[in-house]
């Protein structure tokens, strides 16, 4: 049976070739250790093990981990569908919310970032695939709100995220993928000054190697760390 360290070494192996093969420099990626199936003490181990970084779908989910770990420096990323009710729980607690996905959300965001006096990191969801079932501001809804975004001053929009359409081959990940990197690298032209877009949030344990290949600079990574581990 493995452990959580030997999946994340083999995790960070396969990372380290993705690059390799893509000609980038593997610092350039960060691995952020997906805690949404397994329990406090599991995602305590992964922490244990030299993966500081750990992301969850649901925020009740987050909010009682944070809790939970409060003794360890987690650095928290939420990589699922935030309510507008649920952002002030939230905000205090992440250091990157990956799944802005409308600009009611947004505007929210700003408003209590506002409050806290501190800026608020965020990226922008895309959906890539059409598909709609996914949450994520269209390509060209995402183009009309970029010009504006200095209007909402506590947030610090960082980049996009976006998902392959569900059950997609590699040849299609890959596409997906690259369409994003190809929308950020077009609207970075368009984007207020200040604003980099730097960060693309994409690939998961299917098809994190596609992502890199195509330019990802953070994988949300699940399943292929905690496989057979007990």
């Amino acid at each position: 049976m493995l452990s959580i360290s030997d999946n994340l070494s083999r995790v960070q192996e396969r990372i380290a070739a993705a690059a390799e093969k893509a000609g980038r420099c593997v610092e350039e990626i960060q691995l952020i250790g997906v805690t949404k199936y397994v329990d406090s003490t599991t995602a305590e181990s992964l922490f244990a093990t030299g993966c500081q970084r750990l992301g969850e779908s649901r925020p009740q989910e987050l909010w009682q981990k944070a809790k939970d770990l409060t003794s360890h420096s987690i650095e928290w990323h939420l990589i699922g569908h935030l309510q507008t009710n649920k952002v002030r729980r939230t905000l205090p607690l992440v250091h990157l919310i990956h799944s802005v996905d409308s600009a009611r959300l947004l505007a929210a965001i700003d408003q209590e970032a506002a409050l806290l006096r501190q800026p608020a990191r965020i990226l922008l969801e895309i959906n890539v695939s059409g598909d709609e079932n996914k949450h994520g501001f269209t390509p060209d809804e995402a183009e009309v709100l970029l010009p504006g975004l200095s209007v909402y001053s506590n947030v610090k929009v960082a980049g996009l995220m976006a998902m392959a359409a569900w059950k997609s081959d590699a040849v299609s990940a890959r596409r997906a993928f690259a369409r994003l990197r190809e929308l950020r690298d077009r609207w970075q032209k368009q984007v207020p000054d200040g604003i980099m877009l730097r960060e693309l949030s994409m690939g998961m344990t299917g098809d994190f190697e596609e992502a890199i290949l195509e330019g990802s600079t953070m994988v949300r990574i699940g399943s292929a760390l905690f496989a057979d581990a007990g």
